[in-house]
């Protein structure tokens, strides 16, 4: 086959409605797959924040935690060698200011912990609905290859299964 009648089959194909129908898909599906892979890689990153400031929670819950029970070791030492009792009650006070403070410490870093769960389902349905997405551009990309519409409606169908799962995150 001549150069020209390459190209001129070249030319023949571009013009091929089928093509520009599943090239115009792709591009539309290729736009909403970056938009929900960086929806995914956000809330993946929102998942990872509240970890660590749930961890950091934790740690100040443990602080608060010795704090009290060194007031309250305190205190009961010098209860026992009969010391003032002013500072038998200072120290018992610490032990009980601690104990609040310790119960509101872990009641934040539960919610924290809600927070990074939620975000995590979030993430993980934009991942999975990013999956369908690329999925639904390689059947695209085979069903020009081989001129096969069941492909290309095969496509068409992963992509909205992909954007139907993606919406999903938004009512977790």
């Amino acid at each position: 086959m001549s150069a020209n009648e390459e190209v001129g089959e070249h030319v023949h194909h571009a013009q091929d409605p089928f093509d520009k129908t599943v090239a115009g898909s792709m591009a539309i599906i290729a736009a909403l797959l970056a938009i929900v892979s960086v929806l995914g890689t956000h809330f993946n990153t929102e998942k990872l924040l509240n970890q660590q400031l749930a961890s950091d929670q934790w740690a100040y819950y443990q602080a608060k935690d010795i704090r009290r029970y060194v007031a309250q070791v305190t205190g009961d030492t010098l209860a026992e060698v009969k010391a003032n009792p002013a500072a038998v009650n200072k120290y018992a006070q610490d032990s009980n200011k601690y104990k609040t403070q310790s119960a509101e410490i872990q009641e934040k870093a539960r919610d924290f912990e809600k927070e990074r769960d939620k975000a995590g389902n979030e993430a993980d349905r934009f991942h999975f609905g990013e999956v369908f997405l690329e999925v639904a551009i390689v059947v695209a990309s085979l069903s020009i290859l081989t001129r096969r519409r069941p492909l290309f409606l095969g496509s068409v169908a992963s992509a909205v299964i992909g954007i139907a799962i993606s919406l999903t995150a938004l009512w977790v």
